[in-house]
């Protein structure tokens, strides 16, 4: 395996909505941020990937108008993923580990907020023949999961409860009293969507070493995907999460279990414990950020977990970290990605 590390993380703050900008506008300060934190200018990228979703915006390769800040000409070598970005740092890793390059850029930009209904938008991602005519509104699949896990004895409303008051200055008893959305959720189990977006720059051997004092390495990276029918699925677990992390685990030469910091992909409060479980976490750190749980950007998400384990190998606060990310409705597709500091 070639080593390829994390150099550079650059993310904007999600807010509930931005309108002021267009996709270029959003990306392009935090592409500078990320390209003058590792002392590169965009020439100096042989890849460029980002995540992008059409339906959000509801026209196809929406993806383009963010390429104005990249810079499109000369010809560069770009691709993109139809799914959150972290899916396009799995591709950029791969591309370098062809030795096609010895730098990528990594890039999502979030926009929630550009779907004037999301219970309208979301369905689209289920079975086209017996889910998505339903039209299930957004929390109902992740209710049900929510609800089998409850039933199963495997976690409590008052456990979800708590996993939220400890990143808000509210009591567990008050955020009992809410009333439901989907039961057992409530509001506050619910990452709010909001617009951001999220860089990582990838570089490869000593480039990375001459780029950082400190580089995130990529020691293992797997996705596994599950049926897009929940009914045939065991929502009191994530096999995919299980299988992408064991993988991993083959790669990296340590498992979930020797982490120092998790990051995960919880778009809502129950899916902690759940992940937890799937991964066999047992003294890390999770989501020391906040987690999607403050704020959840479209096509972002994700890529912003891993930077944000990465940035826990840099600044020298892990020695090993886990970055999680999921796709699709009741954690259907899943990334694990692990991250490890220079051997001592």
């Amino acid at each position: 395996m070639r080593e390829v590390a994390v150099v550079s993380f650059a993310q904007s703050p999600c807010v509930p909505a931005d309108r002021e900008h267009d996709m270029a506008e959003i990306v392009l300060p935090v592409i500078r941020q990320a390209l003058d934190a590792c002392g590169l200018t965009r020439d100096d990228i042989d890849f460029f990937a980002s995540g992008s979703h059409d339906f959000y915006e509801g026209r196809t390769f929406s993806y383009i108008e963010s390429l104005d800040a990249v810079g499109a000409w000369p010809p560069i070598s770009e691709s993109h993923v139809e799914m959150d970005a972290a899916w396009a740092f799995a591709e950029a890793w791969a591309w370098l580990q062809l030795g096609e390059g010895k730098t990528a850029l990594v890039y999502g930009i979030g926009r929630s907020s550009l779907a004037a209904d999301l219970d309208q938008i979301l369905p689209a991602q289920l079975d086209p023949y017996l889910l998505a005519p339903l039209r299930p509104h957004r929390d109902a699949l992740a209710g049900l999961q929510a609800a089998a896990l409850v039933d199963a004895g495997l976690t409590s409303e008052r456990q979800l409860a708590e996993i939220v008051s400890r990143r808000r200055t509210v009591s567990t008893d008050e955020l009992l009293a809410a009333p439901y959305v989907a039961s057992p959720l409530r509001a506050h189990d619910v990452a709010p969507p909001g617009d951001a977006a999220a860089v990582i720059v990838l570089a490869a051997g000593d480039t990375a070493r001459r780029l950082t004092d400190r580089p995130a390495w990529v020691r293992g990276l797997d996705h596994r995907i599950e049926t897009h029918y929940p009914g045939v699925r065991d929502l009191t677990r994530s096999a995919s999460t299980s299988m992408a992390a064991a993988r991993a685990a083959e790669l990296a030469g340590f498992s979930a279990a020797d982490v120092d910091v998790a990051e995960l992909h919880t778009e809502y409060s129950y899916q902690e414990p759940l992940l937890v479980a799937a991964l066999g976490l047992k003294n890390a750190r999770v989501n020391p950020s906040g987690g999607p749980l403050a704020g959840r950007p479209a096509t972002a998400t994700g890529l912003i977990r891993i930077g944000e384990a990465a940035r826990r190998i840099m600044d020298g606060t892990a020695e090993r970290a886990l970055a999680h990310a999921t796709n699709g409705p009741a954690l259907q597709h899943n990334l694990v990605c692990l991250l490890a500091g220079e051997p001592r």
